[in-house]
């Protein structure tokens, strides 16, 4: 049997994993059912956390491909005015979160400034004040030329973030925040799969989101995301449908065990995930199409 181990350092995923396992007061004959309801989140949290690269990871495939930087293929900070509702902004910061991980992955701490900025606004526009300020974009500023030092002010930013969401009982808004941050990623590595011929690793990994992806909607119909926003899951669905078409080669189905003290998710089948030229181009498709209407 072939298992797949992979560390949580996303950086948006840093920045509200905790909050997303928060619940309402209530009294205590609606105790048990709000626990259960918590509980049954935070399973469906880790599973969709825990199993995205990390920056060293991501960095590592990317560079197995052969790829270069490509700033053409994020959500340019101008778009950042337009969003003018909750959902737009909590998916928006999602996207923006995972290019700015994609920036500091290659280095391009301008960019990275940019979009730390872009995060600041729309992270103030959801009442995220008290984490993501104008110290901690002068202390990227500071450290600029220091790529570990710079990682580590957004890692503890979001921290900060978390426990700001935490206490806030923001639950709907992080869930919507990891999904953007999730479909951007799967954006950028399907364009990335797509350029580059040494793209089997990366062609592995995507096929893998098939797992995540049922997870990730599960997520958001805890947090009603299905009621919020229903166009969203509407789309998220139906690239459902062109990812349960993935095989596994003479495997049972594949599982998706979390192990949340490690800090890491084991996504085991006893084949691979066979994603055909045809499939990744469905699923290349259908996931523009989800991040056009994200970011339009």
């Amino acid at each position: 049997m072939k298992w797949l181990s992979t560390k949580l350092n996303y950086v948006i995923a840093i920045a509200i994993i905790s909050s997303l396992f928060a619940c309402k007061g209530g009294s205590k004959t609606d105790s048990d059912d709000v626990d259960a309801v918590a509980v049954e989140s935070q399973k469906k949290a880790s599973k969709v956390f825990y199993a995205v690269p990390s920056p060293s990871e991501l960095s590592a495939m990317i560079k197995a491909t052969g790829a270069n930087f490509n700033k053409n293929m994020l959500n340019t900070p101008a778009n950042e005015s337009k969003y003018t509702s909750i959902i737009q902004k909590s998916l928006n910061l999602g996207v923006y979160g995972a290019d700015l991980s994609y920036t500091s992955t290659f280095d391009q701490t301008q960019e990275a400034m940019l979009y730390m900025g872009v995060c600041k606004k729309l992270a103030d526009g959801l009442g995220i004040t008290g984490a993501i300020n104008e110290n901690t974009v002068k202390r990227m500023e500071k450290n600029i030329n220091n790529k570990d030092s710079l990682l580590k002010i957004i890692s503890d930013t979001y921290l900060e973030t978390d426990i700001y969401l935490k206490n806030n009982e923001r639950a709907g808004v992080s869930a919507l925040v990891v999904a953007g941050g999730w479909i951007e990623g799967l954006y950028i590595s399907v364009n990335i799969a797509a350029q580059n011929a040494k793209n089997e690793l990366l062609v592995k990994r995507i096929a893998e989101q098939k797992l995540i992806l049922e997870n990730l909607i599960g997520l958001l119909e805890t947090n009603e995301a299905n009621d919020n926003a229903p166009e969203l899951m509407t789309e998220m669905k139906a690239l459902k449908s062109i990812f349960d078409n993935i095989k596994a080669s003479d495997a049972p189905a594949a599982e998706v065990k979390t192990d949340a003290a490690a800090k890491k998710t084991v996504i085991g089948s006893a084949g691979e995930l066979n994603l055909t030229p045809e499939q990744l181009a469905e699923i290349t498709k259908k996931i523009t199409s989800i991040r056009t209407m994200i970011i339009s």
